[in-house]
């Protein structure tokens, strides 16, 4: 066993032993309290005190004359104890008394007495009484002794010779008792030692990524299915932390290559105009043509990678304004075709409405719808046609894109949205960044909507954007 072993071991037996320890204050605080009293003047004492006090008070009631009378000595007990007494002459009647409580009788019967003595207080009185005998010879008398405490008088009858045997045997089983409380006390610890141990070792396993899943039965088994369970879902992140970090640096070799790609033409149409300066005469305008279009490339990708840093920093400025979405998509559609570069293309636009007042960024929504459209365009083939369909349901709208081209496997549209993903053929369409679905589904998301992809291979493609009214 390690010493962390024996550590745990002695902390669990100390657990134990302070219970013990407690249990067994608990029971002679338990015993105490039924056999001590509080005397009236202050002090812990015996329950048996009135008795003792009252056997021993006899010497303090002397003769006088024909009669009995106390002593200053025994008046002065009385009065610190707050003691009534009465003295009964042979027939039972009082003779002298002090600080007789309203209870008592001003004569006994010879049963009364008995009774009293028996149960050792009066009749429907908290009280205490000790009848007691003084003098000596022909000349006695008796004398109760009234206590203000609660004391009751029980009388048991047992076995004498057993109940001797008894005490030893009951001081026996005590002792055998708290031994066996004690080792077990022992064996528990080193059991649950022996559990914490295994614990600890399979945490460990888990964190060097060692750890085969335990089935076990007892007490410890809700713990080892939720370290299973958490070891399964801690492989799987490497897996996906593996997998993002592979997507990244393909990504980032990706995209070092395509913001070198517009930068070498702008420096070969550089050089060749530095050399060749006014020669170059009527070739000056293509020239100046394919520098800017090359210039516009590298401003789009650089602001793909501001919008997507704004967005995880959460400083994208947001404009939110009620207007008409059916006529901002149409106009949407209209300023693509006009582009150049899509003006053979065909796009599809339906609407179920005339009119839908929404709230909503328009710079934003229309990045993202038009991401969505581009995006068609950039992967399909040239006879690739798209629609762009609106539709108002009871709750919220719906944006659909969708194109007849090339589309996609269900395991493709579930990463569509992921950062760093870029399409198949990013051979042919190098311009692309592989954020611009990712910025879409951020987009959609800040207007409290939901985005998603579905497709067929060889039919097409359809992103779906759902919008609240509100």
């Amino acid at each position: 066993m390690r010493k962390s072993g024996y550590r745990t071991t002695f902390h669990i037996y100390l657990i134990f032993l302070a219970a013990l320890l407690v249990t067994a204050a608990a029971a002679i605080g338990l015993s105490c309290s039924l056999i001590t009293l509080q005397k009236p003047g202050g002090g812990a004492v015996r329950s048996d005190w009135p008795a003792a006090f009252g056997e021993a008070f006899k010497e303090q009631v002397i003769p006088e004359g024909e009669g009995f009378r106390v002593t200053s000595s025994g008046l002065e007990l009385l009065q610190k104890n707050q003691i009534g007494l009465q003295i009964l002459d042979a027939g039972g009647k009082e003779s002298a008394s002090f600080r007789k409580p309203a209870k008592a009788q001003e004569a006994y019967t010879q049963a009364e007495l008995l009774q009293i003595d028996r149960a050792g207080a009066l009749e429907q009185s908290d009280t205490a009484v000790y009848v007691g005998t003084a003098g000596s010879g022909e000349k006695t008398c008796m004398y109760l002794l009234h206590f203000p405490l609660k004391v009751e008088k029980i009388t048991m009858y047992v076995n004498k010779d057993r109940f001797s045997g008894g005490k030893v045997m009951i001081l026996a089983s005590a002792g055998i008792l708290f031994a066996a409380v004690l080792v077990a006390g022992l064996l528990y610890g080193l059991k649950t030692a022996g559990s914490m141990r295994h614990l600890a070792g399979c945490i460990r396993d888990i964190s060097d990524r060692r750890y085969h899943p335990v089935q076990k039965r007892g007490t410890y088994r809700d713990l080892y299915e939720s370290l299973n369970a958490m070891y399964g879902e801690l492989l799987e992140s490497d897996r996906l932390r593996e997998e993002t970090a592979d997507r990244q640096r393909a990504w980032i070799a990706g995209i070092t290559h395509d913001l070198k790609t517009p930068l070498s033409p702008i420096r070969g149409y550089a050089e060749m105009l530095a050399e060749e300066g006014e020669k170059a005469g009527k070739d000056c305008r293509r020239y100046a043509k394919v520098m800017l279009q090359n210039v516009d490339r590298m401003e789009s990708l650089m602001d793909d990678l501001k919008v997507i840093y704004q967005l995880e920093s959460g400083i994208l400025p947001m404009d939110f304004r009620e207007q008409n979405l059916v006529r901002f998509l149409r106009e949407l559609v209209i300023c693509l075709l006009n582009d150049p570069k899509y003006q053979d293309r065909t796009i599809h636009f339906v609407s179920t409405e005339e009119e839908l007042p929404v709230s909503f960024d328009q710079k934003l929504l229309e990045r993202a719808v038009l991401n969505l459209m581009v995006n068609a365009f950039v992967h399909g083939d040239p006879e690739t046609e798209l629609t762009l369909k609106v539709s108002a349901g009871e709750d919220s709208l719906e944006i659909a894109v969708s194109d007849n081209g090339r589309g996609m496997t269900d395991e493709e549209a579930a990463r569509v949205f992921d950062r760093y993903v870029r399409g198949r053929d990013r051979d042919q369409s190098p311009e692309g960044t592989g954020l611009g679905l990712a910025i879409a589904k951020e987009i959609a998301e800040l207007h409290r909507g939901t985005i998603e992809a579905f497709g067929i291979p060889g039919t097409g493609t359809t992103f779906l954007i759902r919008l609240p009214f509100s």
